[in-house]
């Protein structure tokens, strides 16, 4: 199955909230864990047994694992490995982005068959030009993995390359970028990263949503002031599953196990999606 079956799956089985596993050192610190590789392993795997079961993706952010060198990759293979096993999606979120053979070799990292670090699916910065992401692209379509493009980020600093072009502007672009890739009658596996606040400039830009057949990775859910409204007038009309990120609100629940399944599932409730357009309605 493609990578977009598979998450349409995940998601009519578990809802769409995605949570991040986001090792911050304030959160080790908060959960009497030490800043170190040992501390890493105790809090990733805290969070996937909570949540193993209860959602569909899981995204760790690759950066707060790489600080610790290589014994950090090494926690982060482990938790990809044993998320796939738990039956959890994982979406790695590395935001990586280069040109030919180099791009070809964090496809290789992330995306090929038989390696440690293989994701589900991998986030791409298309910022060199959208086709530079080719040999990523091409190494999720054969192996039935998925990307997701930053598109519309929420930070104020993204505004100043996203927003330029105003009616034909960069967004809009590989929004459509990614709507040629996904052309076709099933759940398209190359997806965009879009600030769940970002509703104002999804219209003022005049992205169209509803083309893109394929996933919307939806960061700033809970600690950061998105809920199901703001959620609702971002994504209204969109063609695909969107999935709201929270990482902060849950983690912080931590590290007792059941207030972090609580915490899970008041997220849930906080960004259900029932009044998004599914693919195929109006």
């Amino acid at each position: 199955m493609t990578f977009g079956s598979r998450l349409a799956a995940a998601v009519g089985r578990f809802g769409s909230l995605c949570v991040g596993i986001d090792p911050h050192p304030s959160l080790l610190a908060a959960w009497g864990l030490p800043d170190t590789p040992a501390g890493l392993d105790t809090f990733s795997e805290t969070v996937l047994e909570a949540v193993a079961g209860s959602v569909a993706v899981v995204k760790p952010q690759v950066a707060l694992f790489e600080r610790h060198g290589s014994r950090g990759m090494a926690v982060l293979e482990r938790l990809l490995k044993h998320s796939t096993a738990a039956g959890v999606l994982t979406i790695a979120d590395a935001k990586r982005g280069d040109i030919g053979s180099t791009m070809a070799g964090y496809a290789d990292a992330w995306l090929r068959d038989g390696s440690a670090l293989a994701a589900d699916a991998l986030t791409l910065s298309p910022y060199l030009g959208f086709e530079s992401l080719r040999p990523a692209l091409t190494a999720a379509s054969e192996t039935g993995r998925g990307v997701f493009v930053l598109a519309l980020t929420s930070n104020p600093e993204g505004a100043s390359v996203q927003h330029v072009g105003g009616e034909d502007s960069v967004a809009r672009r590989i929004v459509q970028a990614a709507a040629a890739e996904n052309e076709g009658g099933t759940p398209g596996s190359v997806g965009l990263v879009i600030g769940a606040t970002a509703g104002a400039a999804v219209r003022r830009l005049g992205l169209d949503l509803g083309t893109l057949n394929g996933p919307i990775l939806a960061p700033g859910v809970g600690a950061q002031g998105a809920g199901r409204q703001e959620l609702l007038e971002t994504f209204a009309g969109a063609s695909g599953v969107i999935l709201p990120n929270s990482s902060r609100e849950i983690l912080s629940s931590g590290p007792d196990a059941a207030r972090l399944r609580q915490a899970v599932a008041t997220a849930q409730s906080a960004v259900d999606l029932s009044g998004v357009a599914e693919p195929g309605t109006d």
